[in-house]
């Protein structure tokens, strides 16, 4: 008879496979190149790459694995393990395998490593010395191909070298979506190519360099720059945009040589896009600021010294009250400047006019105030939902992660609100595309009809029937229990010509009405969640607190904190243009090229009595500031950045700085000391360990804390044991209190904590529900779109020579039907009015634009739409209208 209440014995839940003798522990479904290797066995391989799909083209991986029929030679990188598999990777017949595949790669390979980029990090070149036979029984007449070929601004193609592994096609076409490299002709013709006329102009582009196993395909800017055993390298992390990837910042001579990426399992995969990889060339553009200059008496910044520009500054900003002093930007900086210049701005000069946004992002309480996501769990959502820009623009290695997610592991619905056709599109299970200023409007009327209320009528210019459609995408995949569970907003501004009170009403609707919702922010800024985090915004303060909440417990770490909540940015500009704010510090920021209403800029600029520039590269509006006090850029000093997620990782010094340009930090604690105040910092270090103390959402890290190999992947905040064990008294529970080791009885005894101010609640916020200004349909005017592109007229893409003419044609973006209603065709020239000012442009025809838009791409060269756009108006009216005129010939 049975027992019924014997426990049933544990599945396993791995199985056991011997490799060469040992057994190891491998995952079901795990592949035996992949098993092997972690656990210390190197399979050769040439095609496999970890992260793109098995295609057992190279040959390379064969080994003996037994079967019914006893050992056969497999692919290992095809074959999964299975429960007490026997594995043989250095048998005599693996060997003869290994030599007879190398012998064939090297019948046509030209040899020609000497001269190869590849030469000393080529696996073709190391696995024939370690696994190949001595010599080649081939003595025939190598193929010979025209070497190099260019087959993208950025890429060289070198035929004769290619081993036909597939790495870069399958990339090209499983990972980017762009197609655009691909095996032509057939049998001993077989090559990598791209198609006629249709040139490598993907934004990943530099990814298939890295990959390729040979010096097939190099990357211009890096070929015959450096050898690879010139090189020193260090790790750090990407800042040309907010995802964070994890790179290899690698030197010769005390010069930037390269860029690779690093395999960072919740970020990045090891994908660069171009302007990450490429960027570089930036940090040593003839246009860097090698430290302090001052306005002469002629009008003309002349070099000066520390001493004189700090003090110059400091006797100045004396002479103004707290409300009339206006801190600008921050979100190029460390965390560790950003905390710096916090505190000398809020404590020391005691205003709290300070902004790190340029008025093209969200309110900063709606990025770090809503439930936060993280791009793990983008990856694996029940539901993702864009409500924001077009990520591949704007954050494309996000766009490669999601992409993952909705195309190939085909596990993740993915839908999208956007004003206009994107990248995003073609992957979308679902898309509506509303009429500027009106998704608040279109979201509200999809979750009518996810909770059963159909839609019976057009909405924002779309059919009943489309916005039905998508709902019942959405209600399928809420309803469905596949994936974590958990929706996923992308969130952020995908238009700067649209005010913000649309999106952040939507944001609110979602949160209220479907389950388990995060929200993962799109700003594209690169450390811009940290600067936001270490309160470089109005009314926070360093750690995610309000300054209602958090003035208590900073007034006894700081020597003072504000009593008013300050300015943004708009306001600051505002009021400086209307003579009320006296002194404007920009701390990396080009407000004529980014901030969305030139014209305020100019009249602010204009009007302002004193503009201290705080950069490492000269631009426009640095150009026209009183003192400029040079910085050090990336590469050059150590730190911290935060990505998108709350992700804190490491970025790290490699060469030297320029002059005599310092660290932002340090330049923020010498003008406090010019100030007669002590902001406490000696290094960086010191800052790091001050902001685990003080900032809330910080507490537990310290410097230390990024040498431990288990935050080699950054360190998420708030740390949840942290975060969960602040009681009310503001003593941590859990945390091991300090000890008494001299107590008088022998026995140990904790010590009192001091008592003093709680610490405080980290911001939570839910928007409002109140309506957002719909903007009344007007058939006379066209409602403005203006989004950003990865390659624009910046100071970081154009310090790059290598991508600085990668930017897009500059002009106005009609659709072809909207075109022809006004009498023009592509190619003829417009003048676009708005109610501020005017300008000339071409006219390109782009059907992904719909009827009764017109739309720019932001900072492009020749032309700016930022004169056409009024934030007072954006706010009023909640868009931006412009009109067109034909100009003749």
């Amino acid at each position: 008879m049975t027992d019924t209440n014997t426990p049933e014995a544990p599945k396993k839940t791995t199985l056991t496979v011997t490799i060469d003798g040992t057994a190891i522990e491998a995952n079901p479904g795990e592949l035996l190149i992949a098993a092997a290797e972690r656990t210390g066995t190197f399979i050769p391989r040439f095609c496999w790459h970890p992260r793109m799909t098995e295609v057992g083209m190279c040959r390379m991986c064969l080994v003996e694995v037994s079967g019914p029929r006893g050992m056969s030679l497999q692919p290992a990188c095809m074959q999964k393990c299975g429960e007490g598999m026997v594995v043989e990777t250095k048998s005599d017949v693996v060997k003869k395998a290994q030599d007879g595949v190398l012998e064939f790669l090297l019948v046509n390979h030209p040899l020609d490593c000497p001269v190869c980029d590849k030469g000393g990090e080529c696996p073709l070149q190391d696995q024939t010395l370690t696994f190949g036979p001595g010599e080649s029984r081939f003595v025939e007449e190598k193929r010979h191909f025209e070497k190099p070929i260019s087959i993208s601004e950025l890429v060289l193609l070198d035929r004769e070298r290619c081993i036909l592994c597939d790495r870069c096609t399958r990339f090209s076409k499983e990972v980017a979506g762009d197609p655009l490299i691909h095996f032509i002709n057939r049998g001993n013709t077989t090559e990598v190519n791209t198609f006629p006329e249709d040139p490598f102009s993907s934004y990943f582009s530099g990814n298939v360099v890295q990959i390729c196993p040979v010096g097939a395909l190099t990357a211009s800017p890096y070929r015959f720059a450096a050898r690879p055993w010139d090189l020193d390298q260090v790790e750090s992390t990407c800042t040309s945009c907010a995802v964070g990837c994890q790179t290899v910042i690698q030197s010769s001579g005390d010069q930037i040589t390269r860029f690779q990426g690093v395999d960072s399992d919740p970020v990045n995969w090891g994908w660069l896009c171009d302007k990450g990889r490429f960027g570089y060339e930036a940090v040593s553009t003839s246009a860097r600021i090698g430290g302090p200059l001052m306005r002469n008496a002629a009008g003309e910044l002349q070099p000066a010294t520390w001493i004189d520009s700090l003090d110059a500054v400091a006797t100045r900003l004396r002479t103004y009250q707290p409300n009339e002093i206006g801190v600008i930007g921050g979100a190029r900086l460390t965390n560790e400047d950003q905390y710096a210049w916090v505190k000398l701005a809020k404590s020391v000069l005691r205003t709290d006019n300070v902004d790190a946004q340029l008025a093209d992002g969200l309110p900063a309480e709606a990025w770090i105030g809503l439930p936060a996501g993280t791009i793990d769990d983008l990856a694996n959502a029940s539901l993702v939902i864009n409500l924001g820009p077009d990520i591949k623009e704007e954050l494309p290695v996000l766009f490669l992660r999601l992409r993952d997610a909705v195309t190939q592991k085909k596990r993740t619905p993915f839908v999208e609100f956007s004003p206009l056709s994107n990248s995003l599109t073609s992957i979308a299970n679902a898309s509506l595309h509303y009429r500027p200023g009106e998704v608040a409007v279109l979201v509200e009327a999809v979750l009518d009809a996810v909770g059963g209320k159909t839609a019976e009528r057009q909405i924002s210019g779309l059919e009943a029937a489309a916005i039905n459609d998508f709902a019942a995408v959405v209600a399928k995949a809420t309803s469905s229990g596949k994936g974590s569970g958990k929706v996923v907003v992308l969130l952020g501004r995908a238009s700067l010509a649209d005010s913000t009170d649309s999106v952040v009403e939507a944001a609110g609707r979602l949160m209220a009405q479907l389950p388990n919702v995060v929200f993962l922010p799109t700003m594209r800024r690169a450390n811009l969640r940290g600067a936001l985090d270490l309160g470089m915004s109005p009314g926070l303060l360093p750690g995610r607190v309000t300054q209602a909440d958090g003035r208590a417990w900073f007034a006894s770490h700081w020597p003072s904190v504000p009593s008013n909540v300050g300015l943004d940015t708009v306001g600051m500009l505002e009021s400086a243009a209307a003579g009320g704010l006296k002194a404007l510090v920009l701390l990396g920021a080009d407000l004529l090229a980014d901030f969305p209403d030139r014209g305020l800029v100019e009249r602010a600029l204009a009007k302002v009595d004193y503009v201290v520039a705080v950069d490492s590269i000269t631009n426009e509006t640095n150009s026209q500031a009183h003192v400029v006090l040079g910085a050090c850029g990336f590469a050059e000093k150590n730190g911290t950045t935060t990505n998108l997620e709350g992700r804190i990782t490491t970025v790290a010094a490699k060469v030297s700085a320029p002059g005599t340009s310092r660290p932002d930090w340090m330049i923020a604690t010498m003008l406090a000391s010019q100030l007669g105040a002590d902001l406490g910092f000696e290094n960086v270090e010191s800052i790091t360990d001050e902001i685990g103390r003080v900032a809330p959402a910080h507490r537990g890290i310290t410097s230390a804390s990024f040498g431990e190999r288990a935050n080699v992947d950054g360190i998420l905040i708030p740390i949840p044991v942290v975060a969960d064990a602040v009681a009310d008294d503001g003593v941590e529970d859990g945390v091991e209190a300090p000890v008494d080791a001299d107590s008088s009885d022998g026995t140990v005894e904790t010590a009192a904590e001091p008592v003093g101010p709680a610490v405080p609640t980290l911001l939570s916020i839910r928007p409002s529900s109140v309506p957002a200004v719909v903007p009344t349909p007007d058939s006379y005017s066209l409602r403005l779109v203006v989004s950003r592109t990865l390659y624009d007229n910046g100071v970081h893409t154009q310090s790059s020579p290598s991508l600085a003419k990668l930017a897009p044609r500059a002009g106005i973006r009609l659709n072809p039907g909207e075109a022809e209603r006004h009498g023009l065709r592509d190619g003829d020239r417009v003048k676009v009015l708005s109610q501020t000012a005017d300008l000339i442009t071409s006219v390109i025809t782009d059907d992904r634009v719909p009827r009764g838009v017109a739309h720019f791409l932001h900072n492009q060269p020749g032309v700016s739409a930022t004169v056409l756009m009024d934030q007072v108006a954006m706010q009023s009216e909640g868009i931006t209208k412009v009109r067109l005129e034909t100009v003749g010939s």
